[in-house]
């Protein structure tokens, strides 16, 4: 299908909220990572999301060594590839920090206007602005900014509001008070009076109810989805017929009952990372065990190069992904719902 148009995004997030489901986001760092993805999306007859961060970007431009010419060249290869794809394909950028808004994320957003000038799709439909270490009135005043800039460029601006644990490239909560796990009412209808609910532009809000990055033992992680239910209804008192497009980020290891728990109270996007890398990681070393007389060169032999290419155990890993990416929209109720079936 053709690329999406800052419009096409819209429509993929308002029938997500309309229908109560969500979209799987998978990061993507490799083409055999982001196929993977796409075949997924493919299998499972869902839109879907594929994301970078500023690490991975840096990881997709090798030896340059460049986040910014990373994330380019992933959007350019995405849209390529997406372009054959029978689904619609959000391409977003994941967890910019403060510190790297201004040579990473403000330089796409200007590539992004320039090409909206030319009537082109955006390079990137939606990028995600990680304040969430700053102040609450400090990550509002450079949303605010970055939001008017997405406008600008018909581009989805993704904020956070309270600490994800655990660490996504380096960026984390280890540290931070458990407190800081749970975003408060009050903190989430301040997002809505600093940044409006659509009128200034459209968002999506990654509020926090006890998520952390990783997989960890049953019992270390409590989730309170409440906390989305709670901000809807504050909202809605404040702002009648206003609602949040909320974000659910480390939802890896979550029970099934706590994803349906939180769609329900309107998430519309569900990051999934961890259990995606396992799933692509464990079918390489699969392969690798069950033919290591192949893929080694053992005692001086020849070994065997159908077993070493590769796209031999490319091919295996790519396969398990795609179909852990199904399995998740699945999970999120998006399966068989794509606007373009």
């Amino acid at each position: 299908m053709p690329q999406l148009t800052s419009a096409d995004v819209g429509r993929i997030f308002d029938a997500a909220s309309a229908g109560g489901y969500a979209l799987p986001a998978v990061n993507v760092t490799s083409s055999q990572t982001l196929n993977a993805a796409l075949q997924g999306f493919a299998d499972a007859g869902s839109d879907g999301i594929v994301q970078v961060t500023v690490g991975g970007a840096q990881y997709w431009s090798g030896a340059a060594r460049d986040a910014h010419a990373g994330a380019r060249a992933m959007a350019a290869l995405a849209h390529e590839l997406a372009a054959a794809c029978p689904v619609g394909i959000v391409i977003h950028t994941d967890h910019c920090p403060p510190d790297r808004v201004d040579d990473f994320l403000r330089p796409l957003l200007a590539a992004s206007v320039e090409r909206a000038g030319r009537g082109e799709p955006p390079l990137f439909h939606s990028h995600m602005f990680d304040g969430a270490t700053l102040p609450l009135d400090e990550n509002m005043r450079v949303a605010g900014e970055l939001l008017e800039q997405c406008r600008a460029a018909g581009v989805v601006l993704e904020i956070e509001v309270g600490v994800v644990g655990g660490e996504e490239d380096g960026i984390g909560g280890h540290d931070v008070d458990s407190s800081r796990l749970y975003t408060t009412t009050e903190e989430l209808l301040e997002v809505a009076e600093s940044l409006g609910t659509g009128e200034r532009g459209r968002y999506l809000l990654a509020a926090t109810f006890g998520n952390v990055h990783g997989t960890y033992a049953p019992g270390h992680v409590q989730l309170r989805p409440a906390i989305l239910r709670e901000g809807q209804d504050a909202l809605a008192a404040a702002r009648p017929g206003a609602r949040f497009q909320y974000v659910f980020h480390g939802s890896s290891g979550s029970s099934e009952a706590e994803i349906h728990e939180a769609v329900s109270y309107g998430v519309v996007k569900m990051n999934v990372d961890t259990d995606m890398q396992y799933a692509f990681t464990r079918a390489i070393a699969g392969h690798v065990l069950d033919r290591w007389q192949g893929v080694l060169r053992v005692d001086g032999g020849l070994a065997d190069k159908k077993a070493f290419d590769p796209r031999a155990w490319g091919k295996a890993a790519e396969t398990a992904m795609a179909a852990r990416v199904a399995q998740a929209c699945a999970d999120v109720g998006s399966a068989g719902r794509s606007l373009w079936r």
